[in-house]
């Protein structure tokens, strides 16, 4: 990456991260929210180090990586750079598990109890306790990873499952994170975030020995949305890095 790429790339990043801001803002406004509860996850995935360094120069603090092993080769190229917080937000592999717990610093995509004991085990044996989302499924879709939750009438049953993880020291629960049905439409997504909303609740009224207080929601296409309907945590990459290469 040439030197007059680079200044240009990183002064669209700054204007994007500005517009990005801005839209947070004004949705946290509208519905009475401060926008500093709202923690900006730039998604780098796909994007190569030099294009991480200038997000890194204009001032962006938490980067969302999918691929572990893809991931963990671009963070220690960039140790040397100003401290930054990876957030693991993709499917983990059973065989991954390790490379997740070594190189991240939180993780969104806790999508079944499996996962869970290898992200405690592997967190144990590195001394260190490991935040985690726990992802649902609110749509029904077969593609979506994640406990399902589509059903409201049946949440009860995810209680003793969701009580396992007292059994795992090495975790620390955060909150939920889920994915809805891609749409151009981000209204249709404000139906999933609501219902997202309403199982929060549920699981601070019955299961108050976790944390539940973070909702990873949103991305590019309906993150002004998430924010209206509580995000406290949105992954956002095209809107600051433009379309991913490749």
């Amino acid at each position: 990456m040439n030197e007059q790429y680079r200044e240009a790339k990183q002064t669209q990043i700054k204007l994007n991260l500005v517009k990005v801001r801005e839209n947070i803002q004004h949705a946290a406004d509208r519905v009475g929210r401060k926008a500093d509860e709202i923690k900006l996850v730039a998604v780098s995935k796909m994007q190569p180090v030099e294009i991480i360094k200038t997000g890194i120069q204009a001032g962006i603090g938490d980067f969302g990586e999918n691929y572990a092993e893809f991931a963990a080769e671009k963070i220690q190229q960039l140790k040397s750079a100003a401290p930054v917080r990876w957030h693991m937000i993709g499917h983990i592999q059973s065989r991954k598990a390790r490379v997740v717990c070594e190189y991240f610093d939180m993780v969104h995509s806790v999508d079944r109890i499996k996962i869970a004991g290898y992200i405690n085990r592997f967190s144990a044996e590195l001394g260190k306790i490991m935040p985690v989302l726990l992802e649902v499924n609110l749509s029904g879709e077969e593609s979506k990873s994640g406990w399902s939750a589509y059903n409201e009438n049946q949440w009860s049953n995810l209680l003793v499952e969701f009580e396992k993880f007292e059994g795992f020291s090495n975790l620390e629960i955060r909150g939920l994170m889920t994915m809805p049905p891609f749409d151009s439409d981000p209204e249709k997504s404000r139906p999933i975030y609501q219902k997202l909303k309403r199982f929060q609740k549920f699981l601070i009224k019955n299961l108050p020995q976790f944390n539940w207080q973070e909702l990873s929601i949103g991305t590019s296409f309906d993150y002004i949305v998430a924010v209206e309907e509580g995000a406290t945590l949105v992954r956002i990459g095209t809107e600051i890095f433009g379309k991913r290469p490749g």
